[in-house]
């Protein structure tokens, strides 16, 4: 694929209350339905070529339903999907997807479990462990003070790819953290982790960030991880939040045009089409 973009962030729902509880009384622009059909119409008009739909809801029937709307769409070419980790029995959930194309990866909504080592529990580890003969990733959501015991899992599971989501959320919009960046940096140096560019203007001030406010946040990741290990994602609908979709692609073009052609390929589409190994019919 010689241009366009993989959008590797999105998600959709037909909403229902008691599915989102992570929807707070702020986010009430969010709580109705958002599905193939909107998201083909933002995506199209930005020379998006292909997505990957992440789960939303902890439920395996969440990744019935991304995997179904994938079936179904030319667009989406992967599913981020929910599977009990801490199940004895998950793998039976895993041969359930086994012989689902569009089955990529898996995520637990970890930021907001209450205890902030959930990710140490010996049962979580166990359902991680078991990804790896599947082939597929998995999503790490964290809050960036949770980066210290990310890097205690990931050291744990040498063979397996985590992919950052939303640079680990630092919290922007009151000036971030340096301890952020020093973990980010750590995090990084295990080089079976990758990061998405996603979820930086839900993190600033919704009504008042800018891409100059943003950069030196970009710039922590590029220097961190390197173009190779980076990819784009618009955390669409909840990036609607902060500005639309058009614009947010934008912003991350602009950052993109300071680097190489090379580079800015590996973080608009080719990163994503290897890491969560997509099929992608080629351009026309």
């Amino acid at each position: 694929m010689s241009g366009g973009w993989i959008d590797t962030h999105h998600h959709l729902w037909q909403y229902k209350d008691d599915d989102y509880p992570w929807m707070s009384e702020e986010m009430t622009a969010l709580r109705r339905d958002f599905l193939t059909p909107d998201l083909e119409m933002v995506a199209g008009a930005c020379e998006v070529r292909a997505t990957i739909a992440v789960q939303a809801r902890q439920r395996v029937e969440e990744t019935d339903f991304l995997i179904g709307s994938a079936q179904a769409s030319s667009l989406i070419r992967g599913v981020v999907g929910w599977v009990p980790l801490v199940d004895r029995d998950v793998e039976m959930s895993l041969e359930r997807y086994a012989d689902a194309a569009l089955f990529k990866g898996v995520r637990h909504i970890l930021h907001d479990e209450a205890d902030p080592f959930y990710m140490l529990r010996e049962d979580f580890n166990d359902g991680i462990a078991k990804l790896v003969r599947y082939n597929l990733c998995y999503d790490l959501l964290v809050f960036a003070r949770h980066l210290p015991q990310t890097i205690t899992l990931v050291d744990r599971h040498p063979k397996q790819i985590f992919i950052l989501d939303h640079i680990a959320k630092p919290q922007i919009a009151t000036g971030g953290d340096s301890a952020w960046a020093k973990n980010i940096k750590a995090l990084a140096e295990r080089d079976n982790v990758f990061c998405k560019i996603s979820g930086m203007t839900t993190e600033a001030n919704w009504a008042a960030w800018s891409a100059d406010l943003l950069k030196p946040y970009f710039d922590v990741v590029l220097d961190a991880f390197g173009p190779g290990r980076l990819m784009f994602g618009s955390d669409w609908p909840v990036v609607t939040l902060a500005c639309d979709y058009g614009r947010w692609l934008r912003v991350v073009a602009g950052w993109l045009n300071e680097l190489s052609s090379d580079e800015a390929e590996a973080i608009r589409h080719r990163t994503a089409t290897q890491v969560y190994r997509l099929e992608i019919a080629p351009e026309v």
